[in-house]
């Protein structure tokens, strides 16, 4: 077999390992979410009100990320001291351990208080085993890659989400055509006990790839620093701060479209359970080939083009789409799919596929793992875990009507779009071959 086989075959298990990782991990992270507004709320909060008990389980849905980046710290610094191969794994076990878990907890009609407290803890392993886990496996895809090809290869992981989210909602779908009453006593937990098959499949092939060049790079020219987190905020404040502001818009795009829309379809609406869960599998589904498009053009065109585009197209369809919700969506369900493919699908992607290649732009690779993960996961609190909440709450506010959760999402929107166009960008000439890339 030719090097230059081998070298292919290997980068093509790293991007296998880094996009199913993901996936496992999104897939476990997101059912709580797709599960809140249908059954959680009722078996961990029966005793308070439905939309007072969604308000409750979405706030354990927020705690998780919350916690987020104390994972994000943790596993950063260790990432940048003994390498990214071996976190991944670890970060794997415990996602998948607490989401197992979860699917064993008994309600609050069986231990009382207990049962939320439970759930609490176990929200917050899952956040710390969350906060772990992308920075690496981006990285394993972007520090492996050609370097005119990092925002292709680190699109990939991104793949994670949708996927996760499709897969998580596609089983309850499934659950759902069970009898009302099994679902609610059994049915639910089926979908988090699977989670154990999954994270033994990604913990087989992980343990089959190989460490970075970058990492590898930095610890041969003896470049490990004793604490990557102070390193970055002395070095790096500016760009800590620019991709704090730059990922509001991906992290509440997502949780409005594929989140607390299931809440809205249901309740505002008034479709049927399934539709909604349908509508939320329909449009990952098809948002996956536009991720890796949007890489190619970050690659091609640029890393701030093609982020700040897809900001400013997801605040302005945002009106379009709660518009044509309100107005038409009680009755024709095509317009409702319609109204969730087009910023969830299309432009959501353009901000996504691009997100790991910009955010590993903005740090140097001694403190990259730390970087990323403290970006993405900080911000995670605001713009992904509260924004749920928020979009419910502004909903109870305004007497079912959206026009403030509109608003919301185009001022996060402009909030991206300024912090984008403000990120500097360094000569590739000048640089390691990590961000060798298109940066203008």
């Amino acid at each position: 077999m030719s090097t230059s086989t081998q070298e292919t075959r290997s980068l093509a298990l790293i991007v296998f390992a880094s996009t199913l990782g993901t996936t496992i991990e999104w897939y476990d992270f997101f059912l709580y979410g797709v599960l809140t507004p249908i059954v959680l709320n009722h078996v961990f909060f029966p005793n308070l009100s439905p939309a007072l008990g969604t308000i409750a389980a979405y706030t354990t849905f927020a705690v998780g990320f919350v916690s987020r980046p104390i994972g994000g710290i943790i596993f950063g610094h260790f990432g940048d001291r003994i390498g990214r191969k071996t976190i991944l794994v670890l970060t794997l076990l415990i996602m998948g351990g607490a989401t197992f878990l979860i699917g064993l907890l008994p309600g609050a009609a069986t231990i009382g208080v207990a049962a939320p407290l439970l759930l609490l803890f176990l929200r917050i392993l899952q956040g710390i085993g969350i906060g772990g886990e992308w920075g690496g496996a981006v990285l394993m895809a972007i520090e492996h890659a050609p370097p005119e090809q990092r925002s292709f290869f680190g699109s990939w992981p991104q793949l994670g989400v949708p996927l996760g989210l499709m897969s998580s909602a596609g089983v309850v779908a499934l659950l759902n055509y069970l009898p009302n009453s099994a679902f609610l006593l059994w049915g639910w937990r089926v979908a988090f006990m699977i989670s154990a098959l999954l994270v033994v499949v990604g913990i087989f092939v992980r343990l089959r790839i190989t460490e970075t060049p970058d990492f590898l790079r930095v610890q041969s020219e003896d470049k490990i620093v004793a604490v990557p987190v102070l390193e970055m905020i002395r070095t790096a404040p500016r760009s800590v701060l620019l991709t704090l502001g730059a990922r509001y818009v991906e992290g509440a795009c997502f949780n409005v479209f594929g989140v607390f829309i299931i809440a809205y379809v249901v309740n505002s609406l008034h479709l049927t359970r399934g539709f909604a869960l349908l509508a939320v599998v329909l449009s990952s589904a098809f948002m996956l080939p536009f991720i890796l498009i949007a890489g190619r053009l970050a690659d091609r065109y640029g890393m701030r083009r093609v982020f700040a585009t897809g900001a400013l197209l997801i605040a302005v369809s945002s009106i379009a789409s709660f518009a044509l919700m309100q107005a038409y969506g009680r009755t024709d369900h095509w317009v409702v799919l319609v109204a969730i493919i087009v910023p969830f699908s299309l432009f959501y992607p353009l901000v996504y596929g691009t997100e790991s290649s910009l955010f590993a732009s903005q740090f140097d690779a001694k403190v990259r793992y730390t970087g990323v993960s403290f970006a993405y996961q900080v911000s995670g609190i605001y713009a992904s875990g509260l924004t749920p909440l928020i979009a419910s709450a502004l909903l109870t506010y305004d007497h079912g009507a959206p026009w403030y959760v509109v608003v919301y999402m185009i001022v996060v929107g402009l909030i991206s779009f300024g912090s984008v166009m403000a990120m500097r960008f360094k000569n590739p000439a000048q640089l390691e071959p990590v961000t060798a890339v298109h940066y203008q």
